[in-house]
C-alpha cells in the first residue's frame, strides 16, 4: 500500500495536492495509508500506488471544497483517508453532497462544525502581551492551546484585527509570526508562555466590569468560556468571587433600578383620580384619551433597539374597555408598514377562525407583546426574525399598560413569546396550549399557538388541521368568555 507522509505545515494544502495525483491515476481510497510528519512507517505501505479504477478529474462545489478542507484541521487521525474516499464517491456520484444520512459524510460535517468553534475560540481567548520594544513597532506575542490543528486556519483572522503590531502566537507544535506585514509559520522551539505583562490588569478590569450578575447562567458560560482554557485567560481568576457574589451584587442592581416608567404612571395617576370622583362617564372619558395618549408617548420609545429599522411602532387597537383582550408576538412586514396589528397573512387567518369560533373581531382588543418589527434583510424582502428575552422584557411594560386600561376579562396569548411576556415563560407551548393560566392579578390567560405556526406548517392535509384545532382555541376562549361575566 502507498504511503503519503504529509508536513505539520501546509497540512491541507499538501493533501490536497496529493489527492488529485491519486485520483487521476486512478488509485482506490483503500489502498493509500496517510500520515503527517516523520510518524513511524507503516508495514504494509511499502508497495507503490496501483491504479485499480479509471482515472478521476475531482471537481466540487466551492462549499464542499471549504467544508472539507476545514475538516482536515481536526485531530481526528482518519480525517484524510475519511476526505480522499469522500472525494472518490463525490466525484462518482455515489453520495450526494450535504446528505447527512452518509455515515462519513455526517461524521465530516460534525468534525468541521468543531473545527470551526475551536477557531472561533482561539479567536475569543488568545491574549496577547506585549514585548520589550526592540524595533520600531510594537511587539506582542500570545500562548495558546487547541485541541485541533487549528494555528494556520485562525492565524489571518489576527492578521486584519492586529495589522499596525508585530506579533506571535505560539502553541504546542507551531508558531504563527506576523512581521513587518508579512505572516509565516514555524514548528515551536520554545514551549514557555510570555511574561505577564500590564495589559492583564485591564483585562481584568473590562471584565469585571461587563459581568452582569442578574444574568448568571453558569453552565451557559462555562460552554461559551470552556475551563480548559482558563489557565491563559487573566480575567479567568476573578470568575470564582464574581460568581459567589452575584447573587448580592444583583440584589443591589434590583433596588437601585428605577420605580415605573413615567408613562404609566400617569396613567395609573389619572385612573386613580377617576376613579376617586366616583363618576363613571368620567372613567370611561379618561380610558378613552389614555389608549391614544400611551400610543402617542410609545412612537418614542427607545427602551429597546427595535425601533431604529422599524419603520413605525405597532401598538394594540380595540375597544377602550374590551372583555378579550388577544396577544401575539410581535408586527409582521405588512403590520410595520400600515401600523396596524394582525393586517398581514397570520392576522387574515385569525381573523377568519375568529368569525368561525362566534367572535366579532371589532369587539376584541388586538395587540403584540412587541411593538416594533424585528427582521433582517434579504435582498428587497425583510425576513421576519424572533424577538429575544431583552426586547419581549424592554416591551413588557407597554403591554402592562395596555392591560391596566383596557382591563379586558381574559386575555388569549397566542404563541410562545406572548405567553412569555405575559407570564416570564414561554416554554413548553404545545403541552400548555388549551390550558388557562392565571396572572399574579388574577386575570386568567388561555394559552393558543400563533397563527404563523400554522402557516409554516408544509404540509396542506397538517395545515388544514391546525387551522380547525385554533378554530376549537378561540372557541373554548369564547365560551369561557362567558362563564366569567
Amino acid at each position: 500500500m502507498p504511503e503519503v507522509v504529509l508536513p505539520r505545515l501546509g497540512t491541507v494544502a499538501a493533501w490536497r495536492a496529493e489527492a488529485r495525483r491519486l485520483a487521476r491515476a486512478g488509485v482506490p481510497a483503500e489502498a493509500v495509508v496517510w500520515r503527517i510528519g516523520a510518524a513511524e512507517p507503516d508495514l504494509f505501505a511499502s508497495e507503490p500506488a496501483r491504479a485499480s479504477s479509471s482515472p478521476r478529474e475531482i471537481r466540487l462545489p466551492r462549499e464542499a471544497v471549504e467544508v472539507i478542507e476545514t475538516a482536515l484541521c481536526h485531530s481526528d487521525p482518519e480525517r484524510f483517508a475519511r476526505g480522499y474516499a469522500l472525494l472518490l464517491r463525490l466525484a462518482d456520484g455515489t453520495v450526494r453532497w450535504g446528505d447527512r444520512s452518509d455515515p462519513a459524510l455526517r461524521r465530516l460535517l460534525a468534525q468541521e462544525k468543531t473545527v470551526r468553534r475551536e477557531i472561533h475560540k482561539m479567536h475569543a481567548f488568545v491574549r496577547f502581551r506585549e514585548l520589550p520594544e526592540d524595533g520600531p513597532r510594537r511587539t506582542f506575542a500570545a500562548w495558546f492551546e487547541p485541541d485541533h490543528p487549528i494555528e494556520e486556519a485562525a492565524a489571518p483572522f489576527f492578521t486584519r484585527r492586529f495589522g499596525d503590531m508585530d506579533w506571535a502566537i505560539v502553541t504546542p507544535d507551531v508558531t504563527s509570526r506576523f512581521v513587518n506585514g508579512t505572516l509565516e509559520h514555524s514548528l515551536t522551539e520554545d514551549r514557555t508562555p510570555p511574561p505577564p505583562d500590564g495589559t492583564e490588569d485591564l483585562w481584568r478590569t473590562y471584565y469585571a466590569n461587563i459581568f452582569n450578575p442578574a444574568r448568571l447562567m453558569v453552565k451557559a458560560m462555562q460552554s461559551e468560556m470552556p475551563k480548559r482554557y482558563w489557565k491563559n485567560l487573566p480575567e479567568a481568576g476573578l470568575i470564582p468571587d464574581l460568581i459567589r457574589g452575584a447573587a448580592g451584587r444583583a440584589a443591589e442592581m434590583q433596588a437601585a433600578a428605577p420605580t415605573e416608567p413615567p408613562a404609566r404612571t400617569a396613567a395609573m395617576a389619572r385612573q386613580r383620580q377617576a376613579a376617586a370622583e366616583g363618576a363613571a362617564r368620567g372613567a370611561d372619558a379618561e380610558q378613552s384619551a389614555a389608549l391614544p395618549q400611551a400610543k402617542a408617548e410609545a412612537e418614542a420609545c427607545r427602551r429597546c433597539g427595535l425601533w431604529a429599522n422599524a419603520t413605525q411602532v405597532v401598538f394594540g387597537e380595540g375597544p377602550t374597555v374590551a372583555r378579550m383582550m388577544v396577544v401575539g408576538e410581535q408586527p409582521g412586514d405588512r403590520e410595520d408598514l400600515a401600523g396596524r396589528p394582525f393586517v398581514g397573512p397570520a392576522g387574515q387567518l385569525f381573523d377568519e377562525e375568529a368569525a368561525a369560533a362566534g367572535l366579532d373581531r371589532s369587539t376584541l382588543y388586538v395587540t403584540n407583546a412587541v411593538k416594533h418589527f424585528k427582521f433582517t434583510p434579504r435582498g428587497k424582502r425583510r425576513i421576519h426574525q424572533k424577538p429575544d428575552a431583552g426586547e419581549v422584557t424592554a416591551c413588557r411594560w407597554w403591554l402592562d399598560l395596555e392591560r391596566d386600561l383596557v382591563r379586558p376579562r381574559l386575555i388569549v396569548a397566542m404563541g410562545a413569546t406572548a405567553l412569555a411576556s405575559l407570564t416570564g415563560t414561554g416554554a413548553g407551548i404545545l403541552r400548555r396550549r388549551g390550558s388557562v393560566e392565571r396572572l399574579e392579578d388574577g386575570t386568567p390567560v388561555f394559552v393558543t399557538v400563533h397563527p404563523s405556526y400554522i402557516l409554516r406548517l408544509p404540509d396542506p392535509e397538517a395545515r388544514s388541521e391546525e387551522r380547525r384545532r385554533f378554530r376549537a382555541d378561540l372557541a373554548t376562549a369564547h365560551a369561557l368568555l362567558d362563564t366569567l361575566d
